[in-house]
C-alpha cells in the first residue's frame, strides 16, 4: 500500500526553461549592444552543446579535467557553480560576469516552470492526507522556486544531495527522505525521470514509477497514474 511519495525535482514536477530563452533573459538585462541573430543562435548551440545550463542538456562530451567535479556536482554549491560556469566557458563565453549571470539565472524560479499538472496532483496529495518529500540531485536550494510557484505549501519536506551528502542512486538519499515522511519505504512511491539515478529507490523496496522530461507545452498529464497508485 502507498501511503507517500517522493517526487523528483527537475524533469519531474518542474522544468527549466529552453536554453535560448536562458540565454535572452539575462542577454536582456545588459547594458549594451546584443549580439546578431547569426551570432546568439551559435551561442545556444554551443551552450547546449557543452551542457552549460544546469537543469538542460547534458554535455555532448565533457573535458577530462573537468569529469571529478561533474561527477561530484550536487554534493557542494561551491563544485556545481565550479563545474557549470567552467563548461559555461568552454562554450566560449569569456566575459565573466556574463558567465556569472547565466550561472545565477537558472537558481531564479522565474526560470522554471512547473508542468500543467503538478499542482494538482500535490494538491490532490495533501486533500488525501499523503505525505510528499521532493527528493533531489541538485547543488543549491531549490525551496525558492516552490515557494514563488505557490508548490511549497503541498510539499512536506526536501531531501537535497547538497544537504545530506548523498547522490541517487544511493539508498541513503531515498532512506533519508522515507524517514523524513515517517513511512517503510514499502509504503513509499518514488516518481522520477531518470531510470538510473530515481530508479535507486528500488534498492529499499520503493516502488516507482518513471515519467518523461520533455518540454512543459507537451506534457500535460504523465502525473495522473501517481493518483492511481494511491490508496484511498
Amino acid at each position: 500500500m502507498i501511503n507517500g511519495v517522493m517526487f523528483d525535482f527537475s524533469g519531474t514536477l518542474l522544468r527549466i526553461e529552453p536554453v535560448e530563452e536562458w540565454l535572452g533573459g539575462v542577454l536582456a538585462s545588459r547594458q549594451g549592444p546584443a549580439p546578431g541573430t547569426e551570432a546568439f543562435d551559435d551561442l545556444v548551440r554551443r551552450l547546449t552543446r557543452y551542457g552549460a545550463q544546469p537543469g538542460g542538456p547534458d554535455p555532448e562530451s565533457m573535458p577530462d579535467r573537468l569529469t571529478p567535479l561533474w561527477e561530484e556536482r550536487d554534493l557542494t554549491p561551491a563544485h556545481h557553480r565550479t563545474v557549470y560556469t567552467a563548461l559555461t566557458r568552454e562554450a566560449g563565453l569569456t566575459d565573466p560576469e556574463l558567465v556569472e549571470a547565466l550561472y545565477e539565472r537558472h537558481m531564479s524560479p522565474a526560470a522554471w516552470r512547473p508542468y500543467p499538472d503538478t499542482a494538482a496532483t500535490l494538491g490532490a496529495l495533501r486533500d488525501r492526507g499523503v505525505p510528499v518529500a521532493v527528493v533531489s540531485n541538485i547543488g543549491w536550494d531549490l525551496r525558492p522556486v516552490f515557494r514563488t510557484h505557490g508548490l511549497d505549501a503541498l510539499v512536506d519536506g526536501y531531501v537535497l544531495s547538497y544537504e545530506v551528502g548523498a547522490l541517487k542512486p544511493d539508498p541513503a538519499i531515498f532512506r533519508a527522505a522515507c524517514a523524513l515522511l515517517g513511512l517503510a519505504p514499502a509504503e513509499v512511491l518514488m516518481v522520477g525521470d531518470n531510470r538510473v539515478a530515481d530508479g535507486g529507490a528500488r534498492a529499499l523496496g520503493c516502488a516507482v514509477h518513471f515519467v518523461d522530461p520533455l518540454p512543459v507545452d507537451r506534457r500535460p498529464s504523465a502525473l495522473a497514474p501517481v493518483l492511481e497508485r494511491i490508496a484511498g
